[in-house]
């Protein structure tokens, strides 16, 4: 590997890297500098990798590991704090270059992180973690702080199993102030800490970095009316990357700042002293009485809504004191307020609006229509993703296909969405009906509430939201839509393990919070072909509300229904799909394949299992479960849900019918009591214990041979 220097310097042109000759002193700027990465020593195969240029830092991304020599010296924040801003300019470049170089090794959330490159380096420079908290909203943009505060060595175990979390988690990092997943929680977060460094007397800065569309939920208001009404002083950075079509005016399309004008209003708005004249300005008409102090303040308001953005108003009607826009890629325009705000005298709560680019700074993500937002393996040269091919669709492209078949001849069924239209497959449905699909944000508690209405004026409205998310709007599922038993069809996405996200988006709970509910049908497919009799099943279903989980991942290959056309099944009746003796396994959702694994186990020693599908959690196929208790010693339920789920209804009605009165040997199998970290599905489900081989090896323990049980690898 070879380099040219080391640091930028302000007063040295360093030459290109092929003529290898010292620096010379040079009082205008810098014009080159690069760094180079080769397989040897020698230049032979030489080739560029980061080269500074007179408009800024350019990368030419190659397969290899990018030259960072500045980066390497950087373990901890504390070694950035005597770095000029050309250093910290050469910081982000060679940061953005590392982090392509990880993620197209080992898959994850690309362009979030490459949008924040420079704020988290201007972040590190001018606050000093742990002391100071920098709380990360929703996190998939934390790449950068990760590697910043320590864990450069261990990112490419990120999203693997043992390794580091896709998002910041407190017992990863003593920097990582907030465990975060979910969206718009920041705000909250970093007040309810401001409130207590009050109280316990502390004087350190508290930081919240929310956007990426964020800012459409109203827990992020919630907290920032609270933040105003407490006058708290802590920092809200507002990262403005107009990936998301706000619904809020004020925030919808802010002008990206251009040229000197927009960078200087915003660092006298900044300013210490700018500061100090307005609050004497307040003062002196407080001192003089009567209504001059608010006139005045609404003139200060109002004149800076008009040299900087139109929202700024709105965020001073909430109490927060706003500052831009910044242009959120200039690491000197960052420091300079940064370090201004920092240094005001208890200022209150301070909303900065910075504008950035997701995917800054490589082309194939700039260009992409996702902006490479979440990401497989991929060609740093090109961008091209390494995507495993399948003969099977997702499970999403199944439910979304169905749906539409439905809508086709159905035209009151409408489909709504929070923010993720991709994650959910409506895009497809948006696209065959743009006017019957709505996005309403990062929302959920209004999406539900919206769904309620339109149910309530007769249409048929499919709620579309991962079983995580829909967490978020449980109370709106109970009020507005279970007892007012409105047909408001739940499609939960994602529902049990997913695998690389994480518990913060497990979907290991919505079992048991959606069948507690009374009015609300609940079911579960074991295949993809029975998720699409479901669909049909939740379209014809219209005196209560309904729901139905799916997981992450492909299908199995099941034989589809005719043109993708579901047929809908008798609520609350499941299916026998292989006959046995002495031993029933009950599945519940798409464990179902698990048991059928369990069964080809135990055949091969001799051992021939019933396995049902039982499709419905609520209503129960009671006579199933009568039949499957009166015919078999032992009775297994399985499931890839919480606790409190499909098995405690089982065993509620084995128990009130007196069925367990008798001889009957009866089993529950489901997620453990704890939070199952991320890893790879193969991993997370042996983890978890409900892989085959665990439920052939419950059945042995029941038969009294658990010994057999090694016989399964």
């Amino acid at each position: 590997m070879a380099f040219c220097g080391t640091f930028v310097k302000p007063n040295y042109s360093v030459s290109p890297c092929h003529k290898h000759k010292a620096p010379s002193p040079n009082h205008g700027c810098i014009s080159k500098f690069c760094v180079r990465a080769s397989a040897s020593g020698s230049g032979d195969g030489e080739r560029t990798i980061i080269r500074k240029e007179k408009d800024g830092w350019k990368i030419n991304y190659s397969g290899e590991k990018p030259a960072t020599p500045l980066l390497d010296t950087i373990n901890y924040p504390i070694h950035m704090k005597n770095l000029s801003t050309q250093d910290l300019e050469q910081l982000a470049a060679e940061l953005r270059a590392d982090i392509v170089h990880t993620v197209s090794n080992t898959g994850g959330h690309l362009s979030s992180s490459l949008g924040v490159v420079e704020l988290a380096v201007a972040l590190h420079h001018v606050f000093n973690t742990p002391e100071d908290k920098i709380i990360w909203d929703v996190g998939h943009q934390a790449y950068p702080h990760k590697i910043l505060t320590g864990r450069r060595s261990r990112m490419h175990t990120i999203r693997k199993t043992s390794g580091l979390a896709g998002f910041p988690k407190r017992d990863e990092s003593v920097h990582d102030a907030f465990g975060v997943g979910h969206s718009s929680t920041s705000i909250s977060a970093g007040l309810g800490m401001a409130v207590a460094r009050d109280l316990l007397g502390k004087n350190n800065s508290i930081i919240s970095v929310i956007g990426d569309g964020a800012l459409t939920a109203g827990q992020a208001y919630e907290a920032m009316n609270n933040a105003g009404f407490l006058d708290a002083n802590m920092i809200v950075i507002l990262n403005d990357n107009k990936q998301v079509s706000l619904p809020t005016a004020t925030l919808d399309g802010p002008a990206t700042p251009v040229g000197a004008l927009s960078s200087a209003l915003s660092k006298i708005q900044a300013s210490t002293e700018f500061r100090k004249l307005r609050e004497a300005a307040k003062s002196i008409t407080k001192q003089i009485g009567g209504q001059t102090h608010q006139v005045a303040a609404k003139v200060d308001e109002y004149a800076r809504g008009m040299i900087s953005a139109s929202g700024s108003t709105f965020f001073e009607e909430l109490g927060l004191y706003y500052i831009g826009p910044v242009d959120g890629h200039n690491i000197e325009d960052l420091v300079t307020i940064f370090e201004k705000v920092k240094k005001m005298p208890a200022p209150g709560p301070v909303l900065i609006h910075i504008v950035t680019e997701k995917g800054k700074g490589y082309p194939p993500a700039e260009k992409a229509a996702d902006k490479m937002h979440g990401v497989v393996k991929f060609d740093p040269k090109t961008g091209h993703q390494f995507k495993t091919k399948s003969s099977t669709l997702s499970y999403t492209q199944y439910f979304a296909e169905s749906l539409i078949k439905e809508a086709e001849i159905d035209k009151k069924i409408v489909a709504i969405h929070a923010a993720m239209g991709g994650g959910t497959g409506l895009n497809y449905f948006h696209k065959r009906f743009p006017d019957r699909c709505f996005d309403v944000g990062i929302a959920e508690q209004h999406a539900v509430t919206f769904a309620a209405g339109l149910a309530a004026e007769g249409l048929k409205p499919f709620c579309a939201i991962y079983s995580s998310f829909l967490q978020r709007g449980y109370d709106q599922v109970v009020h507005d839509v279970d007892l007012q038993k409105l047909p408001v069809r739940f499609a939960l996405d994602r529902a049990g393990l997913v695998g690389a996200d994480g518990p913060t988006h497990c979907g290991a709970f919505d079992i048991t919070y959606m069948a507690c509910l009374p009015n609300m049908v609940v079911m579960a497919p074991s295949d993809e072909a029975e998720l699409m009799h479901m669909v049909a099943t939740a379209a014809a279903i219209d005196d209560r509300p309904s729901c139905f989980r799916f997981p992450r991942g492909n299908g199995i290959g099941a034989s589809l229904p005719l043109n993708n056309k579901g047929t809908p099944l008798e609520i609350g009746k499941g299916r026998i799909l292989m006959e046995g003796s002495r031993v029933a396994l009950l599945g519940y959702g798409s464990v179902v394949q698990q048991c059928r694994q369990a069964s080809e186990m135990l055949k091969e020693i001799g051992i021939y299992v019933t396995v049902a599908d039982a499709r419905f959690c609520k209503p129960l196929d009671t006579d199933l479960i009568r039949l499957l208790a009166k015919e078999h010693e032992i009775l297994v339920t399985v499931e890839e849900g919480s606790i409190g789920g499909f098995g405690s209804h089982v065993s509620q009605f084995l128990s009130l019918s007196g069925i367990l009165d008798g001889p009957l040997k009866w089993r529950a199998m489901m997620l453990p009591d704890r939070y199952i970290e991320h890893g790879s599905p193969h991993d997370q489900v042996e983890e978890a214990g409900l892989s085959s081989k665990h439920i052939a090896a419950t059945v042995l323990s029941l038969l009294e041979r658990p010994k057999e049980a090694l016989l399964f690898k």
